[in-house]
């Protein structure tokens, strides 16, 4: 197989990011297929040390900085992300290094006749496209002989593909209300759906968490006996320093107290990196060699574009993958913390499953210009959609069929002195990117 054959491979499961609802909403969903089809493989999930990380903001932030620390520290450390902006290989990397076209066709190859074998077994129900991808990734680990593999929940936790795997350290950050037609339609549910990682006696790290999640997700660490690290309390933050593009903090750990420095901006970054610390503090009290030294560096180094991250100056021109009611308040916050600018742009896309009212409800409180725009993803909620919500609010929106027409039309408008934000999904973000990318 190439790689194309491999991709078109993959698009023959069927790909729930592509549309509205996940299977596991269906009655009798369990992971008993997943289990079988790694059995089959000789379990490759095992094969390394895991860092399992779910929750509802930040989880992408914490793998990134968690990796980067590791690698930097001298582990061989696989990572697997979803979604990607540019393309599929970003999902899998080592140290740094994205999977190979060569290497992702290689690691299906291999994978291939297990999954096969899975379609004659009548007993199982088939793969979907993400668990099929999350086997490819830990067959690819394995043959990379990777010491450390660190995973983010693809989809809640409690049935997400990656549950295979037997942490040393699980780490839920915070919870917010998302995907709620899977995952519940409050903040206990979905608390209980993320505490689904959470193995018996494993170390697990928690970023401070709403009070309706909080006591469920306590009341789980109890039941599986596992060894809890509360970030806000037994380890806090502050900031001491930033720019637009670097923020410094003191984090007070239960070993040790660091002064790092990230080129991440955003309050949320700061949490982000306490969290991580947390989990690097444990990984070194069990005995693996991470230096004050790697922690600082690492957290210096580390890369996560599209979030909070500003593309250019005069005007400014900032991403953000904001897409439910939490992560844009948290952006609306700090655009006013970090910008005195004169007028603000905003573009704006988004999925048709999320809360496109709650959010909107958010956005308007900037009084922004603004300007609608629909991805070329399938799930991009249409524009009608969008434009009838900001109408209804005061606003009346222009309308751009492509991202790409959205911020020249707002690149036109705005002066030295403006800000221009692209927000609402990562797939809005992951073509403003390729915009600014070709300039």
């Amino acid at each position: 197989m190439n790689y194309s054959q491999t991709e078109e491979y993959l698009n023959s499961f069927t790909n729930y990011e592509l549309v509205p609802g996940i299977s596991y909403a269906q009655p009798g969903y369990s992971l008993r297929h997943v289990e079988e089809l790694l059995n089959r493989m000789g379990n490759p999930q095992l094969a390394a040390r895991t860092i399992h990380i779910a929750g509802t903001k930040g989880k992408g932030s914490v793998a990134a900085m968690i990796t980067q620390v590791l690698s930097d520290s001298g582990y061989k450390t696989g990572l697997y992300i979803s979604p990607h902006l540019h393309t599929l290989r970003e999902r899998i990397s080592v140290d740094g290094a994205l999977i190979s076209e060569a290497e992702f066709a290689a690691a299906m190859a291999e994978v291939k006749p297990f999954i096969e074998s899975m379609k004659l077994d009548i007993s199982f129900r088939q793969l979907t496209y993400f668990e099929a991808l999350t086997a490819l990734a830990f067959a690819y680990f394995k043959q990379k002989r990777v010491d450390f593999q660190v995973l983010e929940v693809g989809l809640g936790g409690r049935l997400d593909a990656t549950n295979v795997a037997k942490p040393v350290v699980c780490i839920i950050t915070s919870i917010s209300l998302d995907h709620t037609q899977i995952l519940g339609d409050s903040l206990e549910e979905i608390a209980r759906e993320k505490a689904g990682i959470i193995k018996p006696g494993c170390w697990v790290v928690l970023s401070p968490q709403p009070t309706e999640a909080a006591p469920v997700i306590n009341d789980i660490c109890r039941e599986k006996e596992a060894k809890v690290v509360q970030v806000g309390k037994d380890i806090t933050w502050h900031k001491t320093d930033g720019d637009l593009y670097h923020q410094s903090l003191a984090i007070e750990g239960r070993t040790s107290k660091y002064q790092v420095s990230i080129p991440l901006l955003g309050d949320f970054q700061l949490e982000n990196a306490a969290v991580a610390v947390a989990a690097l503090e444990i990984l070194a009290s069990e005995g693996f060699a991470i230096s004050f030294t790697d922690i600082a560096q690492g957290l210096t180094r580390v890369k996560w574009p599209g979030r909070f991250h500003i593309l250019r100056e005069n005007p400014i021109v900032l991403v953000d993958g904001a897409h439910n009611v939490a992560s844009i308040r948290g952006l609306m916050g700090n655009i006013k913390k970090y910008f005195n600018y004169k007028r603000m742009f905003l573009i704006f896309g988004t999925s048709c499953d999320k809360d496109i009212a709650g959010i909107i409800n958010e956005l308007v409180a900037l009084s922004p210009q603004v300007i609608v725009t629909q991805t070329e993803h399938s799930r991009a909620a249409p524009l009608s959609t969008l434009a009838e919500e900001f109408s209804k609010r005061g606003i009346e929106p222009e309308i751009r069929k492509t991202t790409s027409e959205a911020i020249s039309r707002a690149l036109s408008m705005a002066d030295r002195k403006d800000i221009i934000c692209v927000t609402g999904s990562l797939f809005v973000v992951a073509e403003a990117l390729d915009y600014f990318s070709r300039d």
